[in-house]
């Protein structure tokens, strides 16, 4: 696997684990409206965040929601001193870790995670206040991309490995011709799921839907129909669909 290869591939896996479990979390928001329940909203354009701390404002919302009320508040919260709130978002991190599995790399990942939000609370967000935003927004991508190469792997080595790859630390090519194979043929559907993951897409849903007209309803009609059958053809057509969290 070429330095280019490794990219694209957790680029990918970071559009598939957000399109896998937002797309559920709102199916579950839709059905529970059938039937007269409201469910929080779970996710809230996570890829657009400028740090670290954003980001898990806007992923995953309820779990956060929970280990905040459940956890991190019972053992204290930021109420008893720096040192003590320190060890209790390393707590929460630690066990956040775990929820997705009982393996080495999860727990890597909680306290990945706790480490760089406790940096941020301390130095880091002040830093990223003075600087331009998009300067934040490449920061925080970056690290989540880092993130997600812990989480892909159960085993750490496999870790290690693909994150030396990344930087290409490994000895292997930079560029080779499966890394441009992939580029090429995913491109569109890359750039496609790049900009899904942005509110650009609702925004122009509700400047339609805010005029007030039969053709604007017609529209409205027409493109949620229009999703509908480009997703049931594109299940039908494949014939392998893991549901990726069904692994937690």
């Amino acid at each position: 696997m070429s330095t280019l290869l490794s990219w694209v591939g957790i680029l990918a896996f970071a559009l598939q684990i957000y399109f896998d479990f937002s797309g559920y979390s709102d199916m579950a928001i839709g059905l529970a409206n059938i039937f007269g329940m409201n469910f929080d909203e779970n996710f809230n354009y996570p890829y657009i965040s400028k740090s670290i701390t954003e980001f898990w404002r806007r992923w995953h919302i309820t779990l956060g929601s929970w280990f905040r009320d459940y956890i991190y508040i019972p053992l204290g919260g930021n109420r008893k001193g720096l040192p003590k709130q320190i060890r209790n978002i390393l707590i929460v991190w630690f066990l956040t870790g775990a929820w997705h599995g009982a393996s080495w790399n999860f727990i890597l990942w909680g306290l990945f995670f706790g480490v760089i939000l406790i940096l941020e609370k301390l130095v880091v967000l002040k830093l990223l206040e003075k600087i331009p935003k998009w300067i934040g927004h490449i920061y925080a991508m970056f690290l989540v991309l880092i993130s997600w190469v812990i989480f892909a792997f159960e085993d750490l080595n496999k870790v290690k490995d693909y994150l030396l790859c990344m930087f290409h630390l490994n000895g292997t090519s930079l560029v080779n011709a499966e890394g441009l194979y992939y580029l090429k043929n995913y491109f569109i559907i890359i750039v496609i799921g790049m900009v899904l993951a942005t509110p650009l897409l609702s925004k122009c849903f509700k400047k339609l839907e805010a005029k007030q007209s039969n053709t604007r309803s017609i529209l409205v009609t027409l493109i949620y129909i229009g999703i509908l059958i480009l997703s049931t053809a594109s299940l039908v057509s494949d014939s392998y669909n893991p549901f990726l969290y069904f692994r937690f």
